[in-house]
Order: C-alpha cells, then structure tokens, then sequence
C-alpha cells in the first residue's frame, strides 16, 4: 500500500530518471531554479510555485489535498473530465475508488503546461540544433501555448473531485518520458534492423498497446513520407515536452541531419512544414503512446498491491 505523496513522488522520480536529456542534467536545472529562487525578494517569493523546486515537471501535480491518503484501488484514465470524476463517486458506492489517476493536465497542472516545454529545447540541441536556435524557436512555442491555455476553465474536473470527496492527481511529462525512453532503448536494441521507414513502422506494431490500437484504427501511421524511403538518424522530438513543438524546427532538424521523426500525433500545418523538409513522420498514435507511459508507471503500483481501474482511452497493459 502507498500515500498519494508517496504515488506521486514515484511519478517524479520515474520521470527523472527516463529524461532523455538524462537524470544529472534534470538534477543540475533543479539546482539552478533553487538557486533562482533563493535570490529572489521576500514579496517576490511569496508568489513563487515552490513546487517546482523538486519537481521539474509542472504538468503533472496532486491536484486535491489527501497528500497522506492511504490508496488501495485507482481509476486511471488518459483524460479525466467532469464525467470520469462523476463515474468514480458511482464507482465508489460498490468499492472505494482511493484517487483518481489522469495523464492529461487538469487544474494547475493544465495552466502549467507551457513552462514543461522547456524540455524541448535541450532535446532538440540533443539531436543537432544548436542551443541557442533551439532555445529561441522553442520560447515562442511555449508563449503561444501558455497564451493558448490561460483563458481555459482549469479546474472544472477538479472541482468536482473537491465537492464529491475524491483525492485526484495527474501524471503527464513524466509518463511521457517512460515511453520516449521506452521507444528509444527499443529502436536503439533493433538499430541494425531498421533501414527503411517500413521496418520502423513493423517495429512498433509489435508493441502491444499499439496492436491493441490498430483494431480500432489508430495504430502507427505514416503522415509524412512513404514505406520505401530510407530513415536516416530517428529523433524522437514529438512523444515528450509538454505538447507539439514549433512548426519552424523541422527544416532546422533537418538540417542537423534528422530523417525521421516519431511523434504521438501531428497537425496539419506541422505536418506540411515537416514534408517541406524532406523529413519522415512516424506518428505512433495518441492515446496508445500515452498508455505506454502510464503502463509503465501503473506497473509499479500494481508491484505494491494497487488494483488498477483503467477508463477513458487507458489501454491497459500489465508487464509484471
């Protein structure tokens, strides 16, 4: 059995330590933004989200206050709205749902979601674009996104959970790390294998969560590019970071000598900038790429006698 705070310090840690930028460059931000921090003027601390002084990743948070709350039962679920939050209290009545797990941002969480995005810039500089470009196309990316979010209703779900009694945390960049590192250590051990962009997309359609979408028409697919080309250097610059990055990169990661990109979903604007570039777009899937990251993370509370309640687009996979 485990403490919310103690489910929720697992996630942190777990996402840490799968980082692609790798766990001591994490740790080293961790220390600057402490040492930021500590500069700053009493009345300027006093606004300051002192979360973030252990916790790199502002999407993902205990949105409700049972911090101490023992947890035997979980839903868990990719997106938790007002009818999933209504769906555990019903659940509840029969056998106690202990919290209510989402991957998507809800409350602050959802408002903190451009300041994760951060991560995208050293991850490009990781794959071949200098930092400072990086750094600059990547901070327009994060204003327009943190513009985009702030009019939205944060705390709808939230709020529910609140007035019905039920404890509530979400999960996002450090799930999404588990299968960025996840995919990477698969690509990295069947390099040799892979020459064309058709030995990828086999690849991952052996992965089950990815099987398990094809059924319902939303397994890996091609969006840029054909089966036959060659893929040249694999980046995975889409399947962590917060949310899609900017359209301007693609010719830049091109540039850097990129030819394919594995992503969990593309627009369509991005979509025609990355053909622009010559590049490959091998878009995994959405809520299957999710489900990986969160599977990965369930696994270990089900290691600690945790039953799992999967719902709303979780594709549930024990590898225990």
């Amino acid at each position: 059995m485990m403490t919310i705070k103690q489910i929720y310090d697992l996630a942190i840690d777990l996402g840490v330590k799968n980082d692609l930028r790798g766990s001591d460059f994490v740790n080293k931000k961790l220390k600057y933004t402490n040492k930021k921090y500590q500069e700053l003027k009493p009345d300027e601390k006093k606004d300051f989200d002192q979360e973030i002084l252990t916790n790199p990743y502002a999407d993902s948070r205990v949105l409700t206050k049972g911090f101490n709350k023992k947890v035997k039962r979980v839903l868990v679920g990719i997106d938790i709205e007002v009818g999933e939050v209504l769906l555990a209290n019903e659940l509840s009545k029969k056998n106690p749902i202990d919290l209510i797990i989402a991957h998507h941002p809800e409350g602050v969480s959802l408002a903190g979601l451009g300041d994760v995005m951060d991560l995208q810039i050293e991850l490009l500089h990781k794959y071949g674009i200098p930092i400072n470009i990086a750094e600059d196309i990547t901070k327009l990316r994060m204003s327009e996104v943190n513009r985009g979010v702030n009019p939205i209703n944060h705390n709808r779900a939230v709020d529910t959970a609140n007035l019905l009694g039920l404890e509530m945390m979400n999960i996002h960049t450090p799930a999404d790390n588990l299968v960025a590192t996840f995919l990477d250590n698969l690509i990295k051990k069947n390099e040799k294998k892979l020459e064309r962009v058709e030995d990828l997309l086999k690849l991952l359609k052996t992965i089950p969560e990815y099987k398990e979408a094809i059924k319902t028409k939303v397994g890996p697919k091609l969006f840029v590019g054909s089966p036959e080309r060659y893929l040249g250097k694999i980046a995975l610059t889409e399947i962590t970071g917060g949310t899609s990055g900017s359209k301007v990169y693609y010719q830049k990661i091109a540039d850097a000598g990129i030819g394919t990109i594995v992503g969990m979903h593309m627009g369509e604007e991005h979509r025609k900038e990355a053909e622009k570039a010559h590049l490959n777009i091998v878009i995994a899937g959405h809520m299957s790429s999710d489900s990986i990251g969160m599977n990965l993370f369930l696994d270990e509370l089900e290691k600690k006698g945790i039953e799992i309640i999967p719902c709303s687009g979780l594709i549930r996979v024990s590898r225990n």
